[in-house]
């Protein structure tokens, strides 16, 4: 996929987030992590992610709302929820705000990292069909005032 994938971890647990950190950065990702929500916001504005590794229950706000205000920030950053304590209900209503997936403590790390791989490849697809769309709204465009040229020259006396 090109460049290095850049990261961020948001968890309170400073364990978690040294652990996530050491292994992403042994996988070759780009990884800075925050200890709150917060944080976490100031960093999507300053930063582009390629994708978020949240933790549901943070000391400042749910990960759950951390989902919708960082849509504001990175709208295409991936987003996974990492949570000690599924249920349903917030299985659900992390997916209806925009988690792209939903991870459980402890860690199997061959799953997580298969899910980042999983996302981030979801995101070069996305990335690259976004990119073909311009073109080829480009090329229509250009061919279009072309013909609009030709019509108005062929008009004149």
């Amino acid at each position: 996929m090109g460049e290095t994938a850049r990261i961020l971890v948001v968890d309170d647990d400073r364990s978690v987030r040294k652990v996530l950190t050491a292994i992403l950065e042994d996988e070759g990702y780009s990884v800075e992590s925050v200890s709150t929500a917060k944080k976490a916001i100031e960093r999507t504005r300053r930063k582009v992610y390629n994708l978020a590794l949240i933790d549901i229950r943070l000391p400042d706000m749910e990960g759950i709302e951390l989902l919708t205000k960082m849509k504001d920030t990175t709208p295409k950053m991936r987003k996974i929820i990492i949570t000690g304590y599924p249920t349903l209900q917030n299985a659900v209503e992390s997916v209806n705000r925009g988690a792209d997936a939903y991870i459980l403590k402890p860690f199997d790390m061959e799953n997580v990292l298969k899910t980042i791989e999983e996302e981030l490849r979801k995101q070069h697809e996305e990335k690259k069909y976004s990119q073909q769309k311009v073109a080829e709204f480009i090329e229509t465009r250009v061919k279009e005032l072309e013909v609009g040229k030709e019509i108005t020259h062929k008009g004149k006396p």
